[in-house]
């Protein structure tokens, strides 16, 4: 593991544990039931992208090139004032950064272009899947812990902070080429990162307002608590890192050219609504009663849905079709309806 991680003075981080020659056995029975990170040592050293991201910038470009369906992809653009963080604008209503549309192949081509440059725009293409951008990727780079049917998305840029936030699913990020400093905050740290809008996000979920790199701690104090308990790691080309779901993660990429694979799956229960939107409906109807209507709703949130005491149908016969049971197919689906008309 490299060793210029990066903390406020004062103040040490903790280093994301490291597992090396990971099987997906081992990965399913002894990681993921910690629910917490780990660094998964070269998990990916044997793909071939890694081997051309390994020999140079121009290699790795050539490789993704020759796949590339040529279809149109997003792009998001920063000048560069903004110095690689892609962030809110002053308002906080607008970005820091511009949107367009390119192909991989050009995007790769301007990549090498301002390679050198000391203080270049900063570009980057976010979660586009391979499986439609990059014919025959996944052939010849298989994911090993993970079932085929989870698809990989692709992620490249140069020098770029992308802000703590946090995802709803499991995460596997692979770096491909460059490098890239993860940041991990466990979820109860939330208050300490000061969260962002939840409507307007830079990427569809709130973000913290911290520069981590430099964090202000004048006007964030808290902050102090969350980066002591933080873990944090360099990975390089071929390393993984398991990110569970819900832990905060900021993502810095340190290389004029940086490409990563990553894959979500799980962290909510299949054909259920999203959690995160069931939240932000409870924001809607609960956050602005008052003191003594919310702490009487969190007893009914922890009774039902958090089930912090007793299991709430041990009074009730199994084969009752209820919330508080189970529900079928058909009843789920009424309920989900039933549900929207009411939203509407």
């Amino acid at each position: 593991m490299a060793t210029d991680l990066n903390t406020t003075k004062g103040i040490s981080v903790l280093e994301i544990p490291v597992w090396h020659q990971v099987s997906a056995e081992q990965f399913d029975n002894e990681i993921v039931p910690l629910n917490k990170p780990a660094l998964l040592k070269s998990l990916a050293g044997d793909w071939s992208a890694v081997k051309a991201g390994t020999e140079s910038p121009q290699a790795i470009a050539n490789y993704l090139s020759a796949m590339d369906s040529k279809q149109s992809v997003p792009a998001v653009v920063g000048n560069p004032e903004i110095n690689g963080r892609f962030f809110y604008g002053d308002d906080l209503q607008t970005m820091n950064f511009s949107r367009a549309s390119t192909t991989l192949s050009s995007a790769l081509e301007q990549l090498l272009k301002i390679i050198d440059q000391p203080n270049p725009h900063a570009i980057a293409l976010q979660a586009i899947p391979i499986r439609d951008a990059l014919k025959g990727f996944e052939d010849q780079n298989p994911q090993p812990l993970l079932d085929s049917s989870i698809a990989p998305t692709l992620w490249l840029g140069n020098r770029a902070m992308v802000a703590p936030h946090y995802d709803i699913h499991d995460n596997i990020a692979t770096v491909v080429a460059g490098r890239r400093r993860f940041t991990l905050y466990p979820p109860e740290q939330i208050n300490n990162l000061y969260p962002g809008p939840a409507l307007s996000t830079p990427a569809g979920v709130p973000v913290s307002m911290v520069d981590i790199r430099q964090p202000d701690l004048e006007q964030f104090p808290n902050y102090a608590q969350a980066e002591a308990v933080a873990q944090q790691a360099i990975l390089e080309p071929g390393d993984a890192v398991y990110i569970p779901a819900l832990w905060w993660h900021g993502v810095e990429s340190l290389e004029g050219l940086n490409i990563l694979v990553n894959y979500w799956w799980g962290g909510q229960i299949e054909g259920t609504p999203s959690a995160n939107d069931s939240m932000m409906h409870s924001m809607l109807s609960i956050a602005k009663l008052s003191p003594e209507k919310r702490e009487a709703w969190r007893q009914y949130f922890n009774y039902f849905v958090f089930q912090t005491a007793e299991d709430p149908q041990r009074h009730l016969p199994a084969s009752l079709n209820d919330l508080v049971t189970d529900l079928s197919e058909e009843q789920q689906k009424a309920l989900r309806e039933f549900l929207s008309k009411r939203l509407l």
